[in-house]
């Protein structure tokens, strides 16, 4: 017959018992806020990332756009010209402006996760 191997047996893992469940306790609650946080990072970095691709990608159309608006008919005036180019760069400025109003967005809000994990 073997003997059940519990804490019974041994009076010193007994009397260890408690003081290990509330190391355990205190370890892997230390552990869950940092994961937490670096998880609250890494997303935040990945919406910033996002937003980069999205204003690169309107750069690109930009870009695009200019090229095939002398592919295609030329501007006859100095006036016409100067129209297309301030409409391209009203889009890359609106794409700039709506990116900065995302980061700081994404700032403040990285910033109530971190609160809230601490």
């Amino acid at each position: 017959m073997t003997k059940p191997k519990d804490t019974m047996a041994n009076p010193a893992l007994a009397a260890a018992e408690p003081m290990m469940e509330w190391w355990q306790k205190q370890f892997s609650q230390g552990a869950t806020p940092m994961a937490r946080m670096q998880l609250a990072w890494m997303q935040s970095m990945a919406e910033a990332m996002q937003f980069e691709a999205e204003f690169l990608k309107a750069l690109a159309k930009s870009g695009q756009k200019i090229t095939h608006s002398f592919e295609g008919e030329p501007p006859q005036t100095p006036a016409e010209m100067q129209e297309r180019y301030q409409q391209f760069i009203k889009e890359v400025t609106d794409a700039q402006m709506e990116r900065m109003q995302k980061a700081a967005e994404l700032s403040h809000d990285f910033r109530k996760c971190l609160w809230e994990e601490i």
